[in-house]
């Protein structure tokens, strides 16, 4: 089986998509193998917990990072359809402050390979989505930071999704690009 990676404008972030085999029946695919994995990404990520939400339209989530335990995350969408964003939050690289935003639907299969030390959110742009996500680090609220998803430094192009954006109160109050890697 193949999985096809397609490169973004931040250098170790990925698109991967897998195989599907689909007839009259349904679709078959492997939406993860270790070792495929590790050889299109070029390294090789353990990851130690898988996460699912579900959210409904107009729901924005993030965008999020945990300084000092900072996870990878593989994300995927098995229901319905979001916008995935990445940002670049790593002082030291060329790429700093950059963002990628990617469509991941039920129907498209593609997958984002966000690398530790890079913050994240989404935007729900169907009815309900369920995204699914593996990280590379346990989940640690005391490490939780969360950068504003409208900045106008970073400047994310938010698609419409048709209502009003919902933003939870902790998402709301979020920080600057500037504030949050001033503060660590």
């Amino acid at each position: 089986m193949t999985l096809k990676l397609t490169t973004t404008a931040i250098a170790d972030v990925f698109i991967l998509e897998p195989r599907v085999f689909g007839d009259e029946r349904g679709f078959f695919l492997e939406s993860f193998n270790r070792r495929r994995f590790a050889e299109a990404i070029g390294s090789d990520p353990e990851f130690v917990q898988d996460n699912h939400s579900r959210s409904g339209r107009g729901v924005l989530r993030g965008l999020h990072d945990q300084p000092g335990k900072p996870q990878g995350k593989l994300v995927r969408v098995v229901r319905g359809a979001v916008f995935d964003v990445a940002v670049d939050i790593r002082p030291a690289s060329p790429t700093f402050g950059t963002w990628v935003g990617v469509e991941l639907t039920a129907d498209n299969h593609r997958q984002l390979w966000i690398p530790p030390g890079l913050s994240h959110g989404f935007l729900v742009l169907s009815d309900r989505a369920d995204f699914l996500y593996k990280t590379t680090d346990y989940y640690a609220p005391e490490c939780e930071r969360c950068i504003a998803w409208n900045d106008p430094e970073l400047a994310i192009e938010w698609p419409d999704p048709g209502v009003p954006f919902q933003v939870s109160a902790k998402d709301a109050k979020g920080l600057s690009l500037a504030q949050a890697t001033q503060a660590g």
